[in-house]
C-alpha cells in the first residue's frame, strides 16, 4: 500500500511544519513581550542614577525637583540610611507610615534582595549612605534567593535541548495515538477502492470515521458485480443464440445449395436459368461462409474455441493458404501472386495453424468480395528479429482514408453499429483481429502504392529456435 505511508508522511510533515511555526511564533511573543517590559525593568539602574543625584548642603539632602517630580509621578518613595547611623538621614515626602526610619545590617540585607513590608525595593551606592527606592506592591516580583546549582546552569543548553526534544516525541506520540483510529478506518477504504477495478467483490467493514464512505463502497460493489453479472448472462445468451442460429441455418442452406447445385448442372434448363441457379450457390455459398465466421468470432471473443499452439513455418502455412485460392481461382478473375522475400526461408512462429490459414484466408476472400470485377491480389511475407509480418494487398476499389482509420480503431470483438448502410468489410477483419490478437500480434490496415487496400499481420516470432 503506498497511499498508506504517503498520508503518513503527509501528516508528519504538516506536524512537523506547525511545530516549527510555533516554534518561531512563540520565540517572537517572548521578543516581543520583553521588549515591552525593558522600560520597567532597570529599578537597580535608576536607583544608582538617583543615589548619585542627591546632593548635601548646609540644610540636609536635597533632591533635584526634576527626579522628585518623577518620582511622585510613579508613586515611588525614597529613603537614605546613613553609613554610620543606619538610620534614615532623608527622605521623600511621600512616605508610607509602615516604612521603619532606623535599620539594622541583616535589615538592610534583607531589603537589598527583597522587599520592605510588601513593597519591592531596589538600592544605589550615595555619598555616606544607602539609597532605597520604593515601588509600589505588586509591580515588581523579586527572586528572595538566586542561588542555582552549578551543575544545572553549566548544563542549561542539553537539559534545554533534552525539554524541546521530548516535548517533541510526546507531541509525535499523541498526534500518532490521535490518528491512529483514522488511519485504521483508511486503510481498508483505500484497499477496496483498488479492488473496484479488478472485479473482485469488495466489502468494507462500515465502522469507524470514514464509515458512510465504506458504506458507498460497498454499494458500488454491489452494482459493479450485478452489472458484471448481468452482462456476463447477456453474452451467455448471445454467444448460444448464434450457436443455435447457426445450427438451425445450416440445414436449409444446406438443402438450398443442393437443389441449386442440381439446377445448375441440369443441361434442360437454358443458360439463363442455369446462370440463376449458379448466382444462388454463390450467395448460398457466401450466406454458409458469413455463418461460419459468426460462430467462429462468438467463440472467439467468449474464449470458446480451443486453440492449438505449436512451433510453425509461417512461410509453409501462407503458402498452403495461397496455393488453395489459386486453385480454386477457375474463372481468372483474381490474379494471385506470392512475392514472399526471397531471404525468407524459415519463419518460426507459435501458432494454431488453422487458425492463421482462416485469417489469411479471410483477407483474400474479403478482397474478392469487395472487387467483382476482379483485382490482382499479392501476398508476401517479411520477418525481422522480433516479428513475421505477413502482408495481403490489392490493386482494387480500395478504402477511404476515414474507413481505414476507423477499420483500425476497430476493437477485436462483436459491437453493435448502426451504421449498415455503406459497404462494409463485414466480419472477416474482426475475426482477422480476433485470431491475431489471440497470438498476440497486431493487425495493419492501409492503402497501397496503387490506391488498393493492404492489410499487414504482425506476429511474434517464437522464443524457440529449434
Amino acid at each position: 500500500m503506498k497511499s498508506i505511508p504517503k498520508l503518513i508522511r503527509r501528516f508528519v510533515g504538516i506536524l512537523s511544519l506547525s511545530s516549527i511555526l510555533l516554534f518561531f511564533l512563540n520565540v517572537l511573543l517572548l521578543v516581543v513581550i520583553t521588549y515591552r517590559q525593558v522600560p520597567n525593568a532597570s529599578p537597580w539602574q535608576t536607583a544608582e542614577e538617583i543615589a548619585d543625584a542627591v546632593q548635601y548642603t548646609d540644610n540636609g539632602y536635597i533632591l533635584p525637583e526634576e527626579i522628585t517630580n518623577q518620582l511622585s509621578s510613579q508613586d515611588i518613595w525614597a529613603i537614605l540610611i546613613d553609613n554610620d547611623t543606619m538610620g534614615v538621614v532623608w527622605h521623600t515626602e511621600v512616605l508610607p507610615d509602615t516604612i521603619p526610619l532606623h535599620y539594622t545590617i541583616a535589615d538592610i540585607s534583607s531589603l537589598t534582595r527583597g522587599y520592605i513590608d510588601g513593597y519591592p525595593t531596589f538600592t544605589g551606592a550615595a555619598e555616606n549612605g544607602l539609597l532605597v527606592l520604593g515601588y509600589p506592591k505588586e509591580s515588581f516580583w523579586k527572586h528572595m534567593w538566586p542561588s542555582w546549582d552549578y551543575q544545572l546552569i553549566a548544563n542549561s543548553l542539553k537539559i534545554g535541548f533534552s525539554v524541546i526534544v521530548i516535548n517533541v516525541v510526546v507531541i509525535f506520540l499523541i498526534y500518532i495515538i490521535v490518528n491512529t483510529k483514522l488511519l485504521k478506518s483508511i486503510k481498508p477504504i483505500t484497499n477496496g477502492i483498488q479492488s473496484l477495478p479488478t472485479g473482485e467483490p469488495v466489502h468494507v467493514r462500515e465502522s469507524g470515521l470514514l464509515s458512510e464512505v465504506a458504506v458507498h463502497i460497498n454499494k458500488t460493489s454491489e452494482i459493479l458485480q450485478n452489472q458484471e453479472y448481468q452482462l456476463r448472462k447477456k453474452e451467455t445468451a448471445r454467444a448460444n443464440w448464434i450457436a443455435g442460429v447457426s445450427h438451425d441455418i445450416r440445414t436449409p442452406l444446406s438443402m438450398v445449395m443442393g437443389y441449386a447445385g442440381q439446377l445448375q448442372e441440369d443441361t434442360a434448363l437454358n443458360e439463363d436459368q442455369r446462370q440463376k441457379a449458379g448466382m444462388i450457390v454463390r450467395h448460398s455459398e457466401r450466406i454458409r461462409d458469413l455463418i461460419s465466421d459468426l460462430n467462429l468470432a462468438s467463440k472467439l471473443e467468449y474464449n470458446m474455441q480451443p486453440i492449438q499452439m505449436k512451433h510453425e513455418n509461417m512461410v509453409t502455412v501462407i503458402r498452403q493458404v495461397t496455393v488453395e485460392f489459386i486453385n480454386l481461382n477457375m474463372d481468372g478473375k483474381y490474379e494471385i501472386t506470392w512475392l514472399p522475400d526471397e531471404s525468407v526461408r524459415n519463419c518460426l512462429v507459435e501458432m494454431d495453424k488453422d487458425l492463421i490459414k482462416r485469417a489469411v484466408g479471410n483477407l483474400i476472400q474479403n478482397t474478392m468480395h469487395h472487387n467483382e470485377n476482379g483485382c490482382n491480389i499479392t501476398i508476401n511475407i517479411t520477418c525481422d528479429d522480433l516479428f513475421c509480418t505477413v502482408t495481403v494487398s490489392d490493386n482494387g476499389i480500395g478504402a477511404s482514408k476515414e474507413q481505414i482509420g476507423s477499420f483500425n480503431n476497430m476493437p477485436h470483438y462483436m459491437i453493435c453499429d448502426k451504421s449498415t448502410n455503406e459497404q462494409r468489410h463485414g466480419l472477416g477483419l474482426l475475426i482477422v483481429k480476433q485470431i491475431v490478437d489471440a497470438h498476440h500480434g497486431e493487425v495493419i490496415i492501409s492503402e497501397n502504392c496503387c490506391g488498393g487496400f493492404e492489410v499487414s499481420l504482425k506476429i511474434p516470432l517464437s522464443t524457440d529456435k529449434q
